[in-house]
């Protein structure tokens, strides 16, 4: 199983929760180096075999490296989970800039983009594959827009929203399942740095819960972090 983004929230409890499951593991990160080797020693005290591989998801040629690192060391993979992702600080629209919104749509699209076709390229049936299971997380964002605050990430979430309806059916004969986790609001470090703004566009009455039940974006809802599957295949 590869998971971006897997140094903390939602990416790190995935990666606790498929150790307890048996599986092996790539746990990816960007920048936070410390963090990632504390989630990759908890995985091992699970008994599983992991290993992390630092990439930007948003530079082609560093998703294609971190993808030939898998061959080398696993043979194949069974399971992605695209979860890698950014937000910048709280902004109205008409005061971001290109640069802004090209950060956002690299980090959250176009990296869940290259990551899922790398894996359709060794999971299909048709290039020889398996099988497998392709999860994207999208936010409640994409359906409440964040107004005032996150625009570009909300839209960047809707792309990923419609891009796993669309992989979900395209893939389906292939051996492969797509799917998108929705939470809602989940305590994690990515969240609570902007707590103030998350009061304005929070998911009804979701309460806000904790990374350690996000993996709810895989299952159905559980605890206080609610999730909604977008697309099942």
């Amino acid at each position: 199983m590869l998971i971006t983004g897997a140094s903390r929230g939602i990416g790190a409890a995935t990666a606790r929760l498929a150790a307890h499951q048996g599986y092996a593991l790539c746990l990816n990160y960007h920048q936070r180096e410390d963090a990632v080797k504390q989630v990759l020693e908890q995985v091992h005290a699970a008994g599983v075999s992991a290993i992390t591989v630092k990439a930007d998801v948003a530079d082609e040629g560093q998703v294609v490296q971190m993808f030939e690192m898998i061959d080398r060391e696993f043979g194949r993979l069974d399971v992605l989970v695209n979860n890698a992702g950014m937000l910048e600080q709280q902004m109205r629209l008409e005061q971001m800039d290109a640069a802004r919104w090209t950060r956002v749509l690299g980090a959250n699209v176009i990296g869940s983009f290259l990551c899922a076709r790398e894996a359709i390229k060794r999971m299909s049936n048709q290039h020889g594959g398996q099988g497998g299971s392709i999860i994207n997380l999208s936010s409640i964002a994409a359906r409440l827009g964040a107004p005032g605050e996150y625009i570009d990430y909300a839209a960047a979430k809707g792309a990923i929203d419609s891009m796993t309806v669309g992989l979900a059916r395209e893939v389906a004969g292939e051996g492969i399942r797509g799917n998108a986790g929705r939470p809602g609001e989940c305590g994690t470090t990515r969240r609570d740095r902007y707590r103030d703004s998350r009061k304005r566009w929070r998911a009804g009455s979701h309460r806000a819960g904790q990374g350690k039940r996000a993996h709810g974006a895989r299952r159905e809802s559980r605890g206080s972090c609610r999730s909604h599957t977008l697309a099942r295949q």
